[in-house]
């Protein structure tokens, strides 16, 4: 194995949406994207006692995670429909229970070995802009239960 040498790119992640169910999943591209983040930040809870010796201890309590996406708005060429995928996140927003949470899977584009899936609570924020700008949404997702690392399904 070689040394890696080359700076990976911020553009390197691909988030999809399941269009189908758990058991019969339909993986589909959210496209657009123009930015990409996520976030798993744990809980640490000083668990420090006599027996340490003065040594601080802590323990893993919990860990939440946050994936937050930018995308431009993607319309039909007769502009009557917006895209599949965007429409299904824009609904679960406006939805409770069960259909407000999103399943998404993102992961290296380029078949690394990083690659996670979860169901997220999105948050829906439009952009808004001048006569000029392109019609962008930024949308949180909020993990609700775990992210759970993957096998890329790009990985060759």
């Amino acid at each position: 194995m070689s040394t890696p040498t080359e700076t990976a790119l911020a553009r390197r992640w691909r988030l999809e949406i399941n269009m189908g169910t758990e058991a019969v999943p339909d993986w589909q591209l959210c496209p657009a994207v123009t930015e990409f983040q996520w976030t798993a930040e744990p809980n640490h809870e000083d668990d420090t006692s006599y027996d340490t010796d003065g040594w601080g201890e802590n323990t893993k309590t919990g860990q939440d995670w946050e994936v937050e996406v930018t995308f431009n708005r993607k319309a039909t060429p007769d502009s009557t429909a917006y895209s599949a995928v965007h429409e299904a996140i824009r609904l679960a927003f406006f939805a409770y229970g069960e259909p407000s949470k999103v399943h998404l899977r993102f992961f290296d584009r380029n078949g690394l070995p990083e690659a996670y899936v979860g169901k997220g609570l999105p948050n829906w924020e439009p952009q808004g802009g001048e006569a000029r700008d392109l019609d962008q949404v930024q949308v949180t997702f909020t993990g609700t239960g775990p992210l759970t690392p993957i096998t890329n399904p790009m990985a060759a």
